[in-house]
């Protein structure tokens, strides 16, 4: 009796294919949690063990270490809904280095509620960025690493947003107020809070069309730069083995307070998957990031930042909640920005393995 009255208020529902959220009856409760361990090795031999400036997860050299780990709670009845996880790291010590205290270990800290019986809903705290088609949760994404432009633009926010999807869920479209880029606490000095929009169009079951915006400043009102970022991407499933993902994001940001002149930075990729068998599949990923002026990742040097990349996975999944992956990846840029022992050199490749499991 008693494990009957303890299953029936909990649910604990472990789902390889869910990323943020749990589907789960009304009026539930419900727990799950995921742990990613990885192993990285760098050619290149960093001395202090850490990955280039710019790679935020799978970051470590030489050492089997966690990416990323959590235990999430989730609420959901029919009018009301929150989400609390609570996460550990090398991915949240890289990415979250800037928030103070507790905060570096809240991974998701949100509630909201329908305020209409045509699919509108009012969100407000910390959730995932709306921004990209890669996460941080890395069994959801085609590839074992993340790719530079997911790197380097938001993989978590903090603000409110109001969300509305069409009675057919082939609409979903979006309109947020946030606290900054990757920010839960504003850049002390910062007057200004900065807004997103977000349409995803979903015509068929295989495909996936986006276009998400990003507008306001990651500065100090007394040095303020006004920047614009757009991020379009499309899945497309072929067939019931291949598919592919093909992204385009784009920047700017002034030049200075007293110059409206920009900056501009901007990065495609391009990501085809296909899938043996049930538990076997493979991705390939080329992509590009050039930023010259060194808005979001600062070199330094002549050319600034245009780097190519290339990888190839292969991924094993012996059960629907287990994932064990394999991936080699190379890195080419115009200038030599990559640091070889005591030298410098314009190339960097790696390998990376990991094990996910969610339950």
């Amino acid at each position: 009796m008693k494990n009957i009255l303890i299953s029936a208020a909990i649910m604990v529902i472990i789902d390889a294919r869910a990323q943020d959220t749990i589907v789960s009856a009304p009026n539930s409760l419900t727990f799950s949690g995921y742990i990613e361990s990885y192993y990285t090795y760098d050619f290149n031999k960093p001395v202090d063990n850490n990955r280039p400036g710019f790679i935020y997860s799978h970051n470590r050299h030489n050492e089997f270490n966690l990416n990323l780990g959590f235990v999430k709670g989730s609420y959901s009845a029919e009018k009301v809904r929150a989400n609390l996880s609570i996460a550990a790291g090398t991915y949240v010590n890289a990415n979250y280095a800037t928030e103070p205290g507790v905060l570096k270990n809240v991974y998701e800290a949100n509630a909201g509620f329908k305020i209409s019986k045509k699919n509108l809903w009012l969100d407000a705290g910390i959730f995932s960025s709306h921004i990209g088609f890669e996460s941080a949760l890395g069994k959801d994404n085609a590839t074992l690493t993340r790719s530079i432009v997911a790197d380097n633009s938001p993989y978590y926010e903090a603000g409110a947003k109001l969300t509305y999807t069409t009675d057919d869920n082939k609409w979903l479209v979006t309109a947020l107020a946030l606290n900054g880029w990757q920010r839960i606490n504003r850049v002390n000095g910062n007057s200004l809070m900065s807004f997103g929009t977000q349409v995803t169009y979903k015509p068929t079951g295989k495909v996936t069309l986006n276009y998400s915006t990003f507008i306001g400043t990651d500065k100090p009102d007394s040095a303020r730069q006004m920047r614009y970022y757009h991020n379009l991407y499309g899945i497309f499933r072929v067939s019931d083995k291949f598919g592919i993902t093909a992204g385009l994001d784009i920047g700017s940001e002034e030049k200075s307070k007293t110059n409206s002149d920009m900056n501009i930075w901007y990065t495609p990729v391009l990501i085809a998957r296909y899938s043996i068998n049930p538990k076997w599949s493979l991705s390939v990923r080329g992509e590009y990031y050039k930023d010259e002026k060194g808005v979001i990742i600062s070199t330094g040097t002549p050319n600034g930042f245009k780097t190519r990349g290339v990888s190839l996975n292969i991924d094993y999944a012996p059960a629907s909640n287990m994932h064990f992956r394999v991936e080699g990846r190379s890195l080419n840029s115009k200038d030599n920005i990559f640091t070889k022992g005591t030298t410098f050199t314009n190339s960097n490749s790696f390998i990376t393995t990991c094990f996910a499991l969610s339950f």
